[in-house]
């Protein structure tokens, strides 16, 4: 097949995902074009069945904002009509489903059908996509795609829930090559984030309020007082400067460390010892399915689709959003005994295996093949 994915290229679960599953359906012979404004981060390159092609929005002073959605609709259907594609993925509601369902309609009255995979991942829903400006276009993108798909039980029940959807929705969950995450890295490597006593304690995201990074630290905080320890925050964004300001206040300085953006978050969880996610609302949790899958467990909060992947007492423990004194009591619990944490290492990994490229993406290839036969005139 060759198959259209169109996605924000950055370093969000969205578009992380949408890479990860065009790399991957590449790699078992289908024909991949990505269309988007830049080259995803996670695409490190291209081969002969991956191809880029970059949306450019024209600068005109009569435009306060630029209109992406119109170029980016102009140029799937240039890459459809060049290329041949049979089938559109898009990845995100806004905007992409409703420019993809734009191209549609163009490319329709010049003879050319092609059916539209819309997957939804979560903030284009629950957060954006729920704005009154929005909610119009998002329920009409959805509801006139050819497949839709949500990457957790929970983001669909709040989809259903928010928007007067008439189209079916199917749950397939994010995922990721578990052959990815083999440790190829020596012990002696770890020395470069922490002392041979320490655990390490990592956080990756986008930092934004969502991810309550605050009671990141201040769940550190009390675990440090306990366990001598290091803190990795992993990403940027609007909350950084908060929780620097939090290490500061509270003396953290030297056990706080703030890496950035990262393309080696590999790397960094095989020498994780506990993941962090305590956040407000996750409609997947793929940074949390990713330190599984580097054998480290998970404490987190109990909210969207997270209780789908950190599985309660197995992979780690499940806690109110907020409750910053029962994550740092679970995270001692598993950081204070090394048989336990051995333990809770190895089921994380078994768990993390449920959720393997090859198993996703086969469910993925039938969607594909289901929505061509539907538009088959």
């Amino acid at each position: 097949m060759k198959i259209a994915i169109v996605c924000y290229p950055t370093f969000g679960g969205s578009g992380v995902v949408a890479t990860e599953l065009g790399v991957a359906l590449a790699e078992r012979g289908h024909e991949i074009h990505f269309v988007t404004y830049k080259q995803p981060v996670r695409l490190d390159l291209l081969s002969r069945n991956i191809h880029f092609h970059e949306v450019s929005v024209p600068q005109y002073p009569l435009f306060k904002y630029q209109p992406y959605e119109l170029a980016l609709s102009s140029k799937l259907v240039d890459t459809v009509k060049r290329f041949k594609i049979d089938v559109l993925h898009v990845h995100y509601a806004i905007p992409h489903a409703y420019a993809g369902y734009m191209a549609k309609q163009m490319l329709s009255e010049v003879g050319i059908q092609i059916p539209m995979v819309t997957t939804l991942h979560g903030t284009d829903i629950t957060l954006v996509g729920n704005h009154p400006f929005y909610k119009p276009a998002v329920t009409f993108s959805i509801n006139n795609s050819d497949c839709v798909t949500s990457v957790s039980q929970s983001l669909k029940d709040d989809t259903l829930r928010l928007f007067d959807i008439r189209n079916e929705i199917e749950v397939v969950p994010n995922f990721i090559n578990v052959e990815d995450y083999v440790n190829p890295y020596t012990d002696c490597q770890r020395d470069l984030m922490a002392l041979p006593d320490e655990k390490i304690i990592t956080h990756v995201s986008n930092l934004r309020p969502v991810k309550r990074v605050q009671d990141i630290v201040q769940i550190f905080n009390l675990v440090q007082q306990k366990i001598p320890s290091k803190l990795l925050i992993v990403g940027e964004g609007p909350e950084r400067e908060p929780a620097e300001a939090l290490v500061a206040k509270l003396g953290l300085d030297d056990k706080v460390i703030f890496l950035g953006n990262s393309n080696e978050v590999n790397k960094i969880l095989c020498f994780t010892d506990l993941f962090l996610l305590p956040s407000e609302k996750e409609s997947f949790g793929l940074a949390a399915l990713e330190a599984m899958a580097s054998g480290v467990p998970v404490i987190s909060s109990n909210t969207g689709g997270l209780p789908e992947v950190n599985i309660q007492g197995e992979s780690g423990f499940l806690s109110d959003v907020g409750d910053v004194d029962k994550m740092a009591a679970n995270a001692i619990k598993i950081l204070s005994n090394d048989e336990m944490l051995l333990s809770f290492k190895k089921k994380a990994k078994e768990t993390a295996r449920k959720f393997d490229t090859n198993t996703v993406v086969s469910q993925y290839e039938m969607l594909y093949e289901r929505a061509m036969e539907s538009v088959v005139v």
